[in-house]
């Protein structure tokens, strides 16, 4: 791989990282903690928001973003050939 693909395939790489570090942080952080008292006005299933996103929610839009970031990086690895099939 040359030089100027390495560092494409590298920028490339951090935006994902980026973008998905930045929605985990939001669920996890900002709803989880910052939020909760305005979340906790609302309620899913019988659970206020704000606490369901603590406990349960970050976990599962954790999950989400590890399917995410496979796939982006399965997508970016063929685009600059170094997939390893």
């Amino acid at each position: 791989m040359s030089e100027k693909n390495l560092q494409q395939y590298w920028r490339d790489n951090l935006r994902y990282l980026l973008i998905l570090l930045s929605i985990w942080f939001l669920v996890s952080y900002v709803f989880g903690i910052f939020m909760v008292d305005t979340l906790n006005n609302v309620s899913i299933g019988g659970a206020k928001l704000g606490f369901w996103f603590a406990q349960q929610g970050c976990i599962y839009v954790f999950v989400i973003l590890i399917f995410v970031y496979v796939n982006w990086m399965n997508k970016l690895d063929k685009k600059y050939d170094v997939d390893e099939e």
